[in-house]
């Protein structure tokens, strides 16, 4: 299996430690962090991606915005997307699904959650 990488999009510095952190324990990964969707959307081409991981609420582009274009993006739109967020109302919920995220995850979490979430899709 080749090395998969993940794209870990937020832009508290505290929670990409904590999701890098939590993500090397699959082994086999390459994290790569962006603090902000453009960030994002700026290293999208030069990396070969396996994952996003992204925030909702952030500067400038936020995690939505983010995740519509990659889903309107034809060399992305079968990109796995995990929406990771405070905003945990069953409306924010069905809005980030409907966008096209591959899941949602509730903050605050535990690691495990994240994880199985993540083999299933890298």
């Amino acid at each position: 299996m080749n090395r998969s990488t993940i794209l870990i999009v937020d832009d508290s510095a505290a929670m990409r430690s904590l999701l890098a952190a939590t993500l090397d324990a699959l082994g086999d990964v390459t994290v790569i962090q962006a603090n902000n969707g453009f960030e994002a959307l700026r290293m999208l081409p030069r990396e070969q991606i396996n994952l996003v991981l992204t925030d909702i609420n952030m500067p400038d582009i936020n995690g939505l915005e983010l995740l519509s274009f990659i889903r309107n993006n034809p060399l992305y739109k079968e990109l796995p997307v995990i929406v990771i967020s405070t905003e945990g109302s069953r409306k924010d919920i069905d809005k980030g699904l409907a966008l096209g995220a591959t899941a949602y995850l509730v903050k605050p979490f535990k690691p495990e959650q994240l994880l199985e979430l993540v083999k299933g899709l890298v």
